[in-house]
């Protein structure tokens, strides 16, 4: 159940971050997914490392940092993406 759960999360942080993202991302959806993932990874180690991973209550702040890293690794990702694969799909449909 741990892996559905990280693929709903990973799935979720993914979206918001490619709607927060200025500009059309042109990665797959199943690519921005394991980018999600990567993201709540290192945001809950970055949560760890500032001593905020468990709070009582929402770990709001845990989110926020799930967040930003989702948003940073989606943007790079990205642009790895287009550099590697997208010039090969753009001359495909020229």
């Amino acid at each position: 159940m741990g892996w559905f759960w990280a693929i709903i999360v990973g799935f979720v942080l993914g979206l918001i971050a490619k709607a927060i993202i200025p500009g059309k991302q042109h990665s797959p959806l199943w690519l921005t997914t394991i980018f999600g993932m990567l993201g709540a990874v290192v945001g809950n180690a970055m949560a760890r490392g500032f001593g905020v991973e468990e709070t009582s209550g929402i770990d709001w702040s845990r989110h926020i940092f799930q967040l930003i890293a989702a948003i940073v690794i989606v943007a790079a990702g990205d642009a790895l993406y287009m550099q590697l694969w997208g010039n090969r799909k753009m001359q495909r449909s020229a």
